[in-house]
């Protein structure tokens, strides 16, 4: 009984929020770090610098830590993929939420846009979206844009789109009866009903639903999609491991598409900010 009880409150998931100082703090929340007496010198070199709350672990003894990037750390998308060296745990006694005032004084660091890449690469034209994250990671792309790779792993990317990001591009195949090689730019609606989760697929409005539910969405998407040749099951007797030719030859101005996008979307943040 004493073992299950354990793993219980292993599985148990962290609070949604804290109460620091008689400020709320939760994913996404901005502190400055002030590591406690004694902590040791990597803790101590980070004393002042601004962090964003990642996530709020309790463990077996129901002490706090929040998990944080440092925000000015230029490889903070490692932290957000739970690397060691660029992720951070502090006690709630050891950080101070930044007042109104102090976050005006130190504006956000750039924006933040997920470019997430989705399909099946033995799907033919399913794959578009992947084959495109590979052609932009290959562009020069502003700071604070993060392409992603995502494959068919919507869980993954459902829990991705809580890290604090201002906007997230998918990048799908989406057939809407154009002519094969015809490239969109799409900004999906949600409704009410409960998202059904297919493991081994993904559709980026049931992604947008799951995530919703699990650490919040960011403020804008939209997905860059392109009209398949062919679209495939994945019930037939072959698979295909290539674009069709218009698609292929849609990846550049997609491509193309999607740098327009990412400069509209920071720059409307920097001049809101």
């Amino acid at each position: 009984m004493e073992l299950r009880g354990d793993w219980e409150a292993l599985e148990r998931p962290g609070p949604q929020s804290v109460v620091v100082g008689g400020v709320e703090v939760r994913r996404g929340s901005r502190v400055r770090l002030a590591p406690r007496a004694g902590a040791d010198v990597f803790d101590l070199a980070l004393t002042g610098r601004v962090a964003v709350v990642e996530g709020i672990d309790v463990d077996l003894e129901d002490n706090v830590a929040l998990a944080v990037t440092i925000e000015d750390d230029p490889g903070r998308d490692l932290g957000d993929m739970r690397q060691p060296g660029h992720r951070f745990f502090f006690s709630t006694e050891e950080v101070e939420p930044l007042s109104d005032e102090d976050a005006r004084a130190i504006p956000a660091v750039g924006g933040r846009v997920l470019v997430a890449g989705i399909g099946n690469i033995f799907l033919g034209d399913d794959a578009f979206g992947v084959e495109l994250a590979a052609v932009l990671r290959d562009r020069p792309l502003p700071a604070g844009v993060e392409v992603v790779d995502f494959g068919i792993r919507g869980m993954d990317l459902a829990y991705a789109l809580g890290r604090g990001y201002d906007a997230v591009v998918f990048l799908d195949a989406t057939p809407r009866g154009g002519p094969p090689g015809t490239v969109y730019v799409i900004e999906p609606s949600l409704d009410d009903a409960l998202p059904a989760l297919d493991g081994h697929g993904m559709d980026p409005v049931q992604v947008l639903r799951l995530a919703q539910r699990l650490d919040g969405l960011p403020p804008r998407a939209l997905v860059v999609g392109c009209e398949p040749s062919v679209v495939m099951s994945g019930d037939e007797f072959e698979l295909v491991g290539e674009l069709s030719d218009p698609v292929r030859a849609a990846l550049d101005e997609a491509a193309r598409v999607v740098e327009e996008l990412l400069e509209d979307l920071l720059g409307k943040r920097e001049e809101g900010s």
